[in-house]
């Protein structure tokens, strides 16, 4: 071959690949990376790797989002300041992790004894405030927050019966630090921050003889119920929110239609993580009946609501700890208030 037609070749591959960038550029507009705070496999990975893939799809492969387990590029509690550099370009991940830098976070996060069902919460996010109130926290970090989803309402773990508020009096519990423990603490019980992975351990030393842990299900399946055989389903205090957040810059750039995509799609997943997990939930309790050796309680709506006036006496005292974190009381307050939920 000469060196003119390898000249030629060479000017006709490199026009090929500029002509076809643009094609490129068209059939993948938006290429993301999207770190969640759940371990890969567990049921809420699972369900947001699908809705990843429904993305893609409802946008015609526009938009590809890549769903990374915790810690995948970066620590858990660091996602924010990652999408804010653009290390990643969004995530799925509870809000309080980021009570550090200013307590409104955790108080909009996880108003413990504010919601007794995800709808409640979606609720409120949607069209009580609360998405605009998330938008007005995030967008000064960078981000901007798409929507929320929640894995529902969490059970309670306990070795002993606890049928109502005064049970909870002197009471030996792990709860996370933060807005939970001091909540619980004000209850009466007194909680102390064991990892989730000492949990089963400390029951059934009798370290501890109750823990705020997750949803009954997972319970379960950790042999939770084995040594803790009265938990309370459904669960009367700890709902966490999981913010869909995304790069401003990133959602900014962004036409109309994807964002209204993406809006929507994030709604799909609220439904679809409700709806999925409370049915393993339901399976997971028919089958302690089933098998018998566990009591399950059920609280009243009278003892519920003593818990919810004890809870609201401690997001008073995080109000007074910053400006946002009072904006996000009094829109709570005011929505709850306005719907006879307090």
């Amino acid at each position: 071959m000469t060196k003119t037609l390898k000249s030629l070749v060479g000017a006709t591959f490199i026009a090929s690949l500029i002509a076809a960038a643009p094609m490129a550029a068209n059939a993948q507009d938006y290429s993301l990376k999207f770190q969640s705070s759940d371990a890969a496999g567990v049921p809420n990975f699972v369900l947001e790797q699908e809705w990843a893939k429904r993305v893609s799809d409802m946008t015609g492969g526009r938009v590809v989002i890549e769903m990374l387990p915790v810690n995948s590029i970066v620590e858990h509690a660091e996602t924010q300041d990652a999408i804010s550099a653009g290390i990643i370009d969004g995530h799925i991940t509870d809000t309080s992790y980021f009570t550090g830098k200013d307590p409104a976070f955790g108080l909009i996060a996880n108003p413990v004894g504010a919601w007794s069902a995800p709808s409640e919460m979606l609720r409120f996010v949607e069209y009580g405030g609360g998405k605009e109130l998330m938008n007005s926290l995030v967008e000064p970090y960078g981000l901007h927050f798409i929507g929320a989803v929640t894995p529902g309402l969490e059970a309670f773990v306990s070795a002993v019966p606890l049928d109502g508020v005064a049970d909870l009096k002197g009471l030996k519990m792990r709860a996370p630090e933060g807005m939970v423990q001091q909540v619980f603490a004000a209850a009466g019980a007194a909680p102390v921050n064991i990892p989730q992975s000492e949990v089963f351990t400390s029951l059934d030393k009798k370290v501890i003889e109750a823990a705020d842990a997750t949803v009954f299900s997972t319970n379960q399946a950790m042999g939770l119920h084995d040594v803790a055989k009265h938990p309370v389903y459904p669960g009367f205090h700890s709902m966490p929110m999981l913010e869909v957040s995304i790069n401003k810059a990133k959602w900014d750039s962004m036409p109309d239609d994807i964002k209204a995509i993406l809006e929507m799609s994030v709604r799909d997943l609220a439904h679809d993580m409700d709806a999925r997990l409370a049915m393993k939930d339901m399976e997971a309790v028919a089958k302690a009946r089933s098998d018998g050796g566990v009591t399950i309680h059920n609280w009243s709506a009278e003892e519920r609501a003593k818990f919810r006036q004890i809870a609201t006496s401690q997001w008073e005292k995080v109000a007074a700890r910053s400006e946002n974190a009072q904006r996000v009381y009094d829109t709570l307050v005011k929505y709850l208030t306005a719907q006879g939920m307090i």
